[in-house]
């Protein structure tokens, strides 16, 4: 589902007018990108959480050069869905 696809299903199940959707839904990704940004987590209960994981330093191989080289430790974001979400999937 892509985001134009969302703005259309909240616009049509709320009635709110797909502009003002669209803003929302642009603001919420600003505010979620700044908090991870800023090292907060991001908690939505029943939904899922927006966080930070650590990647520690490794070493990978080239294979076509058959080389080693190291991957610095960095920090990803990932989302972690909330146990009633994940069994929801799994029911269907």
């Amino acid at each position: 589902m892509t985001k134009a696809e969302i703005v259309n299903e909240v616009a049509k199940t709320t009635g709110i007018e797909k502009v003002q959707v669209l803003a929302v839904i642009e603001e919420f990704t600003k505010v979620v990108k700044g908090s991870l940004i800023a090292g907060n987590p991001v908690y939505l209960r029943g939904f899922g959480s927006f966080i930070i994981k650590h990647r520690a330093q490794k070493a990978a191989r080239n294979i076509t050069r058959k080389t080693t080289m190291t991957i610095p430790a960095h920090d990803i974001p990932a989302f972690k869905p909330a146990k009633s979400f994940v069994n929801a999937v799994k029911e269907k």
